[in-house]
């Protein structure tokens, strides 16, 4: 079994939008939260940073901590084309907000672009179910 541990940021700003971020890889392209794995040895409040940067162009400060959710997805239902066997996801979300940067989107990697959805337009986007479950965690903390 493989395991993925990931952090990733709920960015929501004064408008009610929340930032995403467009996953490119694997067998079916969908929206995500800005985020993704640790590096070895890697603080998982420095990499929420990390991939935020990487994947919007934005500075983020790291808030509280929503939760963690895991999940072990069969390898049949892995959306990595290359995956042989399941997938344990540990992924660790936080509340962030922007402090510096300007949007831009991501060359050359699991993303390829990133941009502001009003909250009210989530519902109608195709998206990870991490997208549902961390704006859950966020309305209940």
């Amino acid at each position: 079994m493989d395991l993925r541990v990931a952090a990733y940021a709920v960015i929501v700003d004064a408008d009610d939008r929340i930032l995403l971020a467009h996953w490119n890889e694997g067998r079916r392209a969908a929206w995500t939260l800005p985020g993704g794995g640790l590096e070895a040895g890697e603080d998982p409040e420095h990499a929420a940073r990390r991939e935020v940067r990487e994947e919007t162009g934005y500075r983020a400060a790291i808030g509280e901590l929503l939760g963690i959710h895991s999940r072990v997805i069969p390898a049949t239902r892995r959306l990595a084309t290359d995956a042989t066997g399941p997938l344990h996801a540990l992924r660790i979300v936080y509340r962030a907000k922007i402090v510096g940067g300007r949007l831009r989107h991501e060359i050359g990697g699991s993303t390829d672009r990133a941009e502001w959805f009003p909250l009210s337009a989530v519902g109608g986007l195709q998206r990870v179910k991490l997208v549902d479950i961390a704006l859950k965690m966020s309305a209940d903390g």
